[in-house]
């Protein structure tokens, strides 16, 4: 089977909802799927985040980053951090173990050190899509670090598929984008029960339609992506192929200040953030 074919046949699965997951990332769906039950409760929820180890250090993490601890007041307990973090943060974070899960069955270390970047890709847009939903578009920003946690978990279980066909990711971005990106990003999405909003806004990514400033969830996190330092290791293009826009090339007008000058007062919330989920 050549690579096309084997980007098709796994899209065709992902599309089929024939999706193989590693064991403890079927048990860490059930674990997302209880804490965005309505009648779960601060207890409860603290109860099922201190069952898997990564998500109690990273919620624990998270509470304590620049942008939930304006004060300087770290929790030093998953009770206070769920408290501070809130339930949507919370779910964010659960499916930023699942994709961790899946990057974590990758063994071949060339393959490894893709996924090293796709994750640190991932970082880097949700953190930024938190703070441009905060302070630039105004749409939510729990919603907009969800989006970019998972607008690249199908990039992920590609990864965690690959060894089984040699050569599949020799082709480039090109292929990718044409056979595999958006089919097999949307069937995981939706085993993953990623809300509609956030699913409308990764097409927006994929379609690269947006507004600038940005106006919706959608922009917000093509703009994210934009800006990101690090790039997506499955969207290298060949030298000499144009790529994308230059994040450092985009500026605009922002009430009485400048996107620039923003990201400059944001820059500790942004690494902080960061750091937190890596």
């Amino acid at each position: 089977m050549d690579r096309i074919d084997a980007l098709k046949s796994i899209a065709a699965q992902a599309g089929r909802g024939d999706l193989h997951f590693p064991t403890h990332v079927d048990a860490t769906l059930k674990l997302q799927r209880a804490l965005t039950d309505p009648e779960c409760h601060i207890d409860e929820a603290a109860r099922l985040v201190q069952t898997e180890p990564l998500l109690a250090a990273r919620t624990v993490a998270i509470a304590n980053s620049a942008a939930y601890n304006r004060f300087g007041n770290d929790v030093t307990n998953v009770k206070a951090a769920v408290q501070r973090v809130g339930f949507r943060t919370l779910g964010a974070l659960a499916a930023a173990v699942i994709v961790r899960q899946l990057a974590g069955e990758i063994h071949d270390p060339g393959l490894r050190a893709k996924a090293d970047r796709l994750w640190l890709h991932s970082t880097h847009v949700a953190a930024l899509s938190q703070v441009i939903a905060r302070r630039v578009s105004f749409v939510d920003p729990e919603t907009a670090m969800f989006a970019g946690i998972v607008h690249e978990v199908g990039g992920f279980y590609l990864l965690s598929r690959a060894a089984e066909f040699p050569g599949l990711l020799d082709g480039g971005a090109d292929e990718w984008i044409e056979h595999g990106e958006t089919a097999i990003g949307r069937g995981v999405l939706l085993k993953l029960g990623v809300p509609a909003p956030v699913m409308g806004a990764i097409e927006a990514l994929w379609n690269g339609m947006r507004a600038l400033p940005p106006e919706t969830l959608g922009d917000t996190l093509l703009l994210a992506n934009d800006l990101s330092p690090v790039a997506s290791p499955l969207l290298e293009r060949d030298p000499g192929v144009p790529g994308i826009q230059v994040g450092a090339t985009i500026d605009f007008a922002v009430g009485a200040g400048t996107l620039k000058t923003i990201l400059q007062e944001s820059e500790d919330e942004v690494n902080s953030l960061t750091a937190a989920l890596a």
